[in-house]
């Protein structure tokens, strides 16, 4: 081995250089200690992790979800009295009824998000995380998608979707909670906490070291000294290099034409979003009166009923959060197209992650409707049907959601100047 190759490895040896996937600043994260974790000077993004069972907590949390899963499946899950007539459903009857009521669309987003995508990537966890011999192929690519499914796992707004059910169910009848309710609040726990122990760089690291890169000086950005990451694997890759080594992913030193992507989605977006919330999003039959009810008028009947808490989520969740996410998507595009450095990147990254992560509580109010259409059916005494509106409402969410994962965030930083590539070397955190 070269005097330089062996130089670096000792480095390495001592400190481990990470590539920010966030702002693009090459970290040198020193040892960790036994639960602590690195974070970007820069950013702030948790860059590496060292849980005291990197492995075995996350597989125990995973069995421990899929079994609560499995209970909260098998017995009623809420019940509802009205006049003497009750009516109750299970987990697996939500979608059940969308689909019969002609409603596939809804049923579908809620088969998807709320008990596939989830259970999956439990099962994900199972099989990367344990001694189990699977495939490469299969193993790079449940590695791969692992991380992509994360966003798109909405339980626990499913859950809080049927705590804001029951406020307004509570006015017309008793409501009551099945054997199946306190193990599903279990699931949604233990499924949080699993994605929260198991940390990327270190699950990479069991699977195949990572490829060796060139020689590159922390505190600057990786781009300025050639040199990509990979979005799967956090691989450090030749800024020319187009498929990574380890995983086989594909990718660029930047997503090609993201700006275009966010931009067409987030029109495409807004255009929906008018139908949306002049549509009606809910028709509630009631002694033979059809009453339709868009977003904002569930609001006011809540607010007019006195569940001011309930109708202030409502209105933040479906209303101000879609509204205040497309312009700061559209804010985030005009500054990394028109910014000529000389503003803080650091607000526009927090304003990004704010975007991010808030982004798809908006399913909240398309998961009440799901529940109040499959646990509402009275007949003609009371029944609640979903109307168009809300398939047009959980796809402004989606697309919405799209387009913030298509902006390439590195893109804020990279205009900042000079002067803020600083040799940097973060201490790590305790948990």
């Amino acid at each position: 081995m070269c005097s330089g190759q062996q130089h670096r490895h000792e480095h390495e040896h001592k400190n481990k250089q990470i590539l920010c996937p966030q702002c693009d600043l090459v970290v040198s994260v020193p040892q960790l200690a036994q639960g602590t974790k690195a974070t970007c000077p820069r950013c702030h993004t948790v860059l590496i992790a060292r849980w005291r069972q990197p492995f075995y907590q996350p597989v125990a949390l995973a069995i421990s979800a899929l079994f609560m899963l499995l209970m909260a499946s098998q017995f009623t899950f809420v019940s509802m009295e009205v006049a003497g007539i009750a009516n109750n459903v299970t987990l697996m009857q939500i979608p059940t009824v969308m689909f019969s009521e002609n409603y596939v669309e809804l049923g579908a987003f809620f088969l998807l998000f709320v008990q596939i995508v989830p259970a999956f990537c439990m099962v994900a966890i199972l099989l990367l995380c344990t001694p189990i011999q699977l495939p490469r192929k299969l193993q790079i690519w449940l590695s791969r998608i692992l991380f992509q499914l994360k966003s798109w796992c909405m339980a626990e707004i499913f859950l809080a979707g049927i705590l804001v059910s029951f406020v307004k169910l509570m006015a017309y009848g008793d409501i009551g909670l099945g054997l199946s309710f306190l193990p599903y609040v279990l699931y949604c726990l233990f499924q949080i906490r699993a994605f929260q122990c198991l940390d990327r760089h270190t699950l990479w690291e069991k699977l195949e070291p990572r490829p060796s890169y060139p020689d590159i000086e922390s505190g600057k950005s990786g781009l300025k000294q050639g040199v990509r990451l990979c979005r799967s694997c956090t691989a450090i890759l030749p800024a020319d290099q187009y498929e990574c080594s380890r995983c086989e992913v594909k990718g660029h030193a930047r997503r090609p034409k993201s700006l275009q992507w966010t931009v067409s989605l987030l029109i495409t977006s807004f255009i929906l979003y008018i139908p949306a919330n002049l549509l009606p999003i809910m028709v509630t039959e009631s002694l033979g009166n059809n009453i339709y009810s868009t977003i904002m008028a569930g609001v006011i009947l809540l607010w007019e009923d006195g569940s001011y808490p309930v109708a202030m989520v409502i209105f933040i969740a479906s209303i101000m959060v879609p509204s205040l996410k497309m312009v700061a998507i559209a804010w985030l595009c005009w500054d990394a197209h028109k910014s000529n450095g000389k503003r803080d990147p650091a607000r526009m990254h927090f304003l990004y992650e704010v975007v991010e992560y808030v982004g798809r509580w908006s399913m909240i109010d398309v998961f009440v409707i799901a529940v109040l259409a499959s646990l509402v059916r009275m007949g003609r005494l009371m029944s609640i049907y979903p109307d168009f509106g809300v398939v047009l409402f959980a796809v402004v969410v989606v697309l919405t959601m799209f387009s913030a994962m298509m902006f390439d965030p590195r893109l804020t930083w990279d205009k900042c100047t000079a002067e803020d590539d600083k040799p940097m070397i973060k201490e790590p955190k305790g948990d």
